[in-house]
């Protein structure tokens, strides 16, 4: 295959993005050996910021985390959020400026297994680094990531709002919610006057390279395409809001700078930033699995087959977020449309599948955050411009 080159850097300097904010700033990152913490902490080391990394291992084989060969670039600590003595200690001595909080069990399929592991690291492990920051002393922006499962799903046909009531009819969707109830808890508890501020975000359904999970439907296909196997799919008529894992990390990045500079004394009011809000993409993102696979096959030639189960376990048929608080507290819009993260997202797979060397495959994912903060920018979205408003 013959792959074209791949530019390390672009015109305007990336660590300009979201106003210069995270440059010479320690990021502690919960769950940085995962696939949406991969993209995250390859991200933040572009923008030139310190990266204190703790998670476990990484829970698949490949994983993006060592594709990137991020251990070598970033702080690697190893550890559990359910050990609250090892986690407040990591806190204290990375001192951080920002923390983004993606450690969690992320399966709904798995939840079912092991439901009690789910809440225990979804909703303790949360608690666990609540506490963790109520003891820094020093300001600080912490977003903690949830997932649009939180919301108590109805299969309406409208997007859910952030003061929609939560719920959620698994183990997962419901540790999730628990954990969203919690956090807005102890900070209305505790974090009235304090110098950390902390911000829910739910998105869901995040596609993109380096996805190598077991029960997610792009990896699933990538491994069939690769193999030469009819693709097996699950639940072939679900609608879900699909997005590239770019989208919501630009909300989550643009979040955590605004919360980082505004007005602390103004509390969690109705229009504050410390509370919680949904990054999710347009409406011509919702779509079936059914279009999203053959959608894949459009650019990776094959087949898929219809693997219904009449007995597997609850997943929501019908769900998508309203954004409307995003847009009009942040000023932020998704970039790119669904055809645009199928074909960057199967690219991606293809490309570093072929193979091209050390260092490879970060130079692919750096590339398409390029792409992706160019056409971010050509499109004025707040974050993208230079210098953007915060």
């Amino acid at each position: 295959m013959n792959i074209p080159a791949i530019p390390h850097q672009e015109v305007t300097p990336q660590n300009e993005r979201f106003g210069g904010c995270f440059e010479n700033k320690t990021v502690f990152v919960t769950g940085h050996t995962g696939f949406k913490g991969s993209w995250l902490c390859e991200w933040l080391l572009f923008l030139k910021a310190k990266v204190v990394g703790y998670s476990l291992s990484p829970d698949s084989d490949p994983s993006l985390f060592e594709q990137l060969q991020l251990a070598d670039r970033l702080h690697h600590r190893l550890g559990d959020i359910r050990d609250p003595t090892l986690l407040r200690t990591a806190v204290e001595e990375s001192q951080p400026d920002f923390v983004f909080h993606l450690a969690a069990q992320p399966l709904v399929r798995r939840s079912y297994l092991d439901p009690v592991e789910t809440y225990a690291t979804n909703v303790t492990g949360t608690l666990h680094l609540i506490e963790a920051l109520r003891a820094l002393s020093k300001p600080c922006a912490a977003l903690f990531i949830t997932t649009d499962k939180c919301y108590e799903n109805r299969d309406w046909v409208y997007g859910y709002r952030e003061n929609d009531a939560l719920g959620g009819h698994d183990p997962y969707s419901s540790s999730k919610a628990a954990a969203e109830i919690a956090i807005a808890s102890w900070r209305r508890s505790f974090f009235q006057n304090h110098p950390v501020r902390i911000a829910s975000v739910r998105a869901g359904n995040v596609i993109g390279g380096g996805d190598w999970a077991a029960d997610r439907i792009v990896p699933d296909c990538m491994r069939a395409l690769r193999l030469g196997q009819p693709i097996l799919v699950r639940n072939p008529n679900s609608t879900r809001p699909w997005q590239h894992v770019l989208e919501p990390l630009s909300g989550y990045l643009w979040l955590a700078a605004k919360l980082s500079q505004s007005d602390a004394t103004l509390g969690a009011g109705v229009d504050a930033l410390d509370t919680a809000f949904n990054f999710g993409p347009g409406p011509d993102a919702n779509r079936t699995v059914r279009e999203l696979v053959e959608e894949i096959i459009g650019h990776w030639p094959g087949q898929w087959t219809d693997g219904s189960e009449s007995n597997a376990p609850h997943e929501a048929r019908l769900l998508q977020l309203s954004c409307d608080k995003a847009s009009a507290l942040l000023d932020w819009q998704p970039t790119w449309e669904f055809t645009d993260a199928i074909r960057e997202t199967t690219r991606w797979y293809r490309d570093v599948l072929a193979g091209g060397g050390v260092g490879f495959a970060s130079r692919v994912t750096l590339g398409q955050i390029s792409a992706y903060t160019e056409r971010a920018s050509a499109l004025c979205r707040a974050w993208a411009v230079s210098p953007p408003n915060i």
